[in-house]
């Protein structure tokens, strides 16, 4: 297939699956599905449920395993010998820029008017680019300065993403949004659209900044699957399943919000014969998973602090492990930024070949 029609096809199909299988499984548990389609989108207030201290358990010690993983291979993740460079000048304009965002963001004086709801995005603007300035100082080059066609793609292509995401949620309504319920929709296409365009160049560019503290992974077996080609097709038939259960399911099907979009992104490349972000696992280089978690989880801190005294803002309903919350977060939540992590890194390895650069997203 030509280099433009490959990945029109992957999106279209993308798209499809990830909009259509939801429905159908509303449609085949006796719903209504024209009720997700509604604009500005509306979470389903879900069912009262009760904390449920065996569901805690298990999943704090599934989640422990998860985390025990990461730091192992965070271990064997070198530092790469660098020579610390002058944090260069418009560094210091772009933490001036994040000092005074943070501090509108969280008073909201009076006297910026309607712009008090507007603070968010140039809260992670400033944090986008003071990232890339330690970037720079750390490791000699950064998106901003040495691919900036590619830094501001991603942010028409975050918004995208993100709105996926917020499809998803209509249904399983693990989170909703506080202060924007009188918008109307071209209002509140902007209110959100803005922010969650910043989502990918923070978590790449925190990605990029960390290769800097952990290079390729060394000692680490290589992962090589035999015949991808079915490892492709049992992946896409297990994503579509707990797709479609997040529509006949919704509360014990949540957590496929954020693994099934991962596995049908990566199986529908392996599919259409392009070259997966996952492949220098065959190489042993498990940097680029262990990396963009931790990554994903440093932007998921800052994600929920900021949040917590911004307006409009955003709150959970996880069932049955609502409590012990870091901010608005359920502790056990911040587990989900883990694949989400690599959910980003794999699209922005999407958009870096199919750009214009010809070049993957290179960690080194």
């Amino acid at each position: 297939m030509s280099r433009l029609t490959n990945p029109l096809i992957h999106l279209v199909l993308l798209t499809l699956l990830l909009a259509g299988l939801p429905l159908a499984g509303v449609w085949w548990g006796g719903g209504t599905p024209s009720d997700y389609l509604r604009f500005p989108p509306r979470p389903p207030a879900p069912p009262e449920t009760s904390f449920s201290w065996p569901v805690f358990l298990l999943l704090t010690v599934l989640e422990a395993g998860l985390y025990g993983m990461l730091v192992g291979l965070l271990r064997y993740c070198l530092p790469p010998s660098r020579r610390i460079r002058p944090f260069p000048g418009w560094g210091w304009a772009a933490l001036a820029w994040l000092a005074v965002a943070w501090w509108l963001a969280w008073t909201r004086p009076d006297w910026l008017g309607s712009l008090r709801d507007w603070t968010f995005t140039p809260l992670w603007l400033g944090y986008i680019a003071v990232v890339n300035a330690l970037c720079l100082c750390w490791r000699g080059w950064c998106l901003l300065t040495h691919r900036p066609r590619f830094l501001l793609g991603l942010f028409p292509l975050s918004a995208l993403f993100w709105w996926y995401f917020e499809y998803l949620n209509g249904f399983v309504g693990n989170w909703r949004y506080l202060g924007v319920e009188n918008l109307g929709a071209w209002a509140y296409f902007w209110h959100a659209t803005l922010p969650f365009s910043t989502v990918l160049p923070a978590v790449v560019s925190t990605t990029v900044l960390l290769g800097a503290f952990f290079g390729p992974a060394c000692g680490l077996p290589p992962l090589r699957l035999y015949r991808p080609r079915r490892w492709a097709w049992a992946g896409l038939g297990l994503a579509g399943l707990t797709l479609v259960g997040i529509g006949v399911w919704p509360q014990g099907s949540f957590a496929a919000l954020w693994l099934a979009p991962l596995v049908l992104f990566v199986s529908l490349q392996v599919l259409l014969g392009e070259r997966s972000y996952f492949h220098p696992l065959r190489e042993g280089r498990w940097e680029i998973v262990a990396v963009p978690m931790l990554a994903a989880l440093v932007c998921g801190f800052f994600w929920e602090m900021w949040n917590y005294w911004s307006w409009p803002k955003w709150v959970y309903h996880v069932p049955w492990v609502g409590r012990f919350r870091i901010f608005e977060m359920p502790a056990l939540g911040y587990a989900g930024y883990l694949p989400f992590g690599l959910e980003c890194m794999v699209v922005a390895d999407w958009w870096a070949r199919h750009c214009g650069q010809s070049e993957p997203l290179d960690l080194d």
